[in-house]
């Protein structure tokens, strides 16, 4: 059974209006990285990847920030790398989404009930933002956050995921802490939380598909069918 705590949020960043635009000025670094992978990768999307899914869901899961050959070139979450073979074929199996995947954006494959998000919007290098960078990119996660009316539940996927998205909550690192399979009570959401569904993960045993699975079905269980 997944442990389950209750905490009240204290107050939360204040949203933003919208997602970053494609050249967001706010990480210097990333905006360097972004610059020298659009010269050497034109045909890529190499900017700020928004959300995907639906906006009045009631399912968000936040991932950490776009893959440098995953969603930075596709312009999808976790689309194009690993780990989206492994979240793709978990949503569809639950019936959070519909369609098959085929890692590009123009695979018709949609999301049902489910939006995805990530807490740095812009690929990192070496695949890890700076504190800075996490801190500068929240209010973003909030803003994804307060658009969808109907959010009940939220999947932190890792740790600096459970981290970003328990700050932009406002509430207390201390009463929320990460574990995989953990389920957190805040305010009018849960929060569940995940090892990341990266190849190191999986390769490592650190996750499993069934460890991964029974996140989602707990999920599931919980939200009943839409």
């Amino acid at each position: 059974m997944p442990t389950i705590s209750t905490t009240k949020p204290a107050k939360p960043l204040r949203p933003l209006d919208a997602e970053p635009g494609r050249d967001c000025p706010l990480c210097p670094r990333l905006v360097a990285f972004r610059a020298a992978n659009r010269a050497e990768k034109p045909q890529w999307f190499n900017a700020p990847v928004p959300g995907f899914g639906d906006p009045n869901g009631r399912l968000a899961i936040v991932g950490l920030a776009p893959g440098l050959q995953g969603a930075n070139r596709t312009g999808r979450p976790f689309t194009g790398d690993y780990a989206g073979d492994l979240l793709y074929a978990t949503l569809i199996e639950y019936g959070f989404a519909k369609g098959i995947y085929q890692a590009r954006p123009d695979d018709g494959m949609t999301l049902l009930d489910c939006r995805i998000v990530n807490g740095v919007h812009c690929v990192p290098p070496q695949n890890k933002p700076l504190p800075a960078e996490i801190a500068n990119c929240r209010p973003f996660l909030l803003a994804a956050i307060e658009r969808m009316p109907k959010l009940r539940a939220i999947v932190a996927l890792g740790r600096i995921a459970h981290e970003t998205t328990v700050k932009a909550l406002g509430l207390r690192a201390s009463a929320v802490p990460f574990a995989h399979g953990a389920v957190h009570e805040a305010g009018r959401f849960r929060l569940y939380d995940s090892y990341h569904c990266s190849r190191y993960n999986t390769n490592t045993g650190v996750l499993t598909p069934e460890m991964f699975r029974s996140v989602f079905a707990n999920v599931r269980a919980d939200l009943g069918q839409s």
